[in-house]
């Protein structure tokens, strides 16, 4: 068997000093068709908004070792890998192409077909050929502390880089959690100081839109109705403020127990995606986009993380605030919820403001080189 590395993810928990690298040599990156193909099984996961035969599910089991996010260099040189159709730029990268589809988006909520839709885009960077992965990894990690930061890589289908602050489901020995995620506010002025656990922002600090308060109430509910089918001693916690970098958003706490005979492959396809990435009605909103969005979002909005682990446990997070590394560029995702009262200038700041998150490290990184 061949030493070459085919496959590797490399993640980092929130407020942890050590990250955790998998990597797979000689064979490929077990590839899946649906998130229920996902029960019974382990390892790391990343599954993509929309599976399909060039953007599949992908499971990782593979050597496995823990590191200091502290390091400067790793004793293994990790390859970057592009997925087969990297030769074409997008052209839905445009703000043009962004805002046909937000009227399109905008024309269908105010027609009363959907309560709220998810709108993303995506932006090309330039860059100088070269990309150390290694090192935008681990200067993810120092960045940003309070989020679940991963890079994976597999031939064929690509090279990402995550720094997201959204859980999908997390264990605990048998207590499970998920959070509904929504709505989004900049930190200005005096408020970036703040370093401390998101509760401890001053309660008059952030006065949230009633379109921000509605847009989490969507999701909150729609997770609370999902978890009735499969959970027992459920509890809900929120809706509060939390920091993501130089944002901050709402967020409501659930806690269950899954009932008895149901696993993660059951719950997950019901969980992703949540109407945090998607919208509601569910399956309308997930074909609406599809449709007419504009772009593929491939591995963004999609979900990454351990599985059922002997090291972790389950820890999988919605993959936001992401990029993919192309021969030539880096390919930024943001996307925003709308309802009917949005407007089109609000939600395109919106999006700038979230992809600042991996734009930063781009430009430290370029620098660098």
């Amino acid at each position: 068997m061949s030493d070459a590395i085919t496959a590797y993810a490399c993640y980092r928990l929130p407020h942890q000093e050590e990250y955790h690298r998998i990597v797979q040599r000689g064979t490929p990156a077990e590839t899946l068709s649906s998130a229920a193909a996902l029960k019974g099984r382990s390892g790391f996961v990343m599954a993509p908004f929309q599976p399909q035969a060039d953007c599949p599910i992908l499971l990782f089991q593979g050597e496995h070792t823990v590191h200091s996010t502290q390091q400067t260099a790793g004793d293994t040189t990790l390859p970057l890998f592009f997925r087969d159709d990297t030769s074409a730029i997008d052209p839905s990268a445009s703000p043009e192409v962004w805002e046909r589809a937000f009227h399109t988006f905008q024309g269908a909520l105010q027609e009363h077909r959907f309560s709220k839709l998810v709108l993303s885009r995506h932006t090309l960077l330039p860059h100088g050929g070269t990309c150390d992965v290694q090192q935008l990894f681990l200067k993810a990690c120092r960045a940003y502390p309070r989020m679940f930061v991963a890079l994976v890589a597999a031939r064929q289908h690509g090279t990402w880089l995550m720094a997201t602050p959204e859980i999908l489901l997390e264990q605990q020995d048998s207590l499970w959690r998920t959070i509904a995620l929504a709505g989004t506010m900049p930190l200005e002025g005096e408020l970036l100081r703040f370093d401390n656990p998101p509760q401890s922002l001053p309660a008059d600090a952030i006065r949230w839109s009633e379109k921000n308060i509605q847009e989490q109430r969507y999701v909150a509910s729609y997770i609370a109705e999902c978890l009735k089918r499969f959970a027992r001693q459920r509890t809900e916690k929120g809706p509060y403020t939390v920091r993501a970098g130089n944002m901050v958003h709402l967020r409501s706490d659930f806690t269950f127990v899954l009932k008895e005979g149901v696993g993660v492959g059951d719950l997950l396809p019901a969980l992703h995606p949540t109407p945090a990435v998607c919208g509601l009605p569910k399956r309308q909103a997930y074909d609406f986009i599809l449709r007419n969005e504009g772009h593929r979002r491939r591995y963004y909005s999609g979900f990454a993380g351990p599985l059922l682990t002997a090291e972790d446990g389950t820890h999988l997070y919605v993959s936001l605030r992401c990029m993919e590394i192309l021969p030539k560029h880096y390919s930024l995702y943001a996307g925003g919820g709308l309802l009917k009262e949005s407007i089109c200038l609000q939600e395109w700041q919106e999006t700038e403001i979230k992809m600042e998150t991996m734009r930063q490290l781009t430009v430290a990184n370029d620098k660098q080189e």
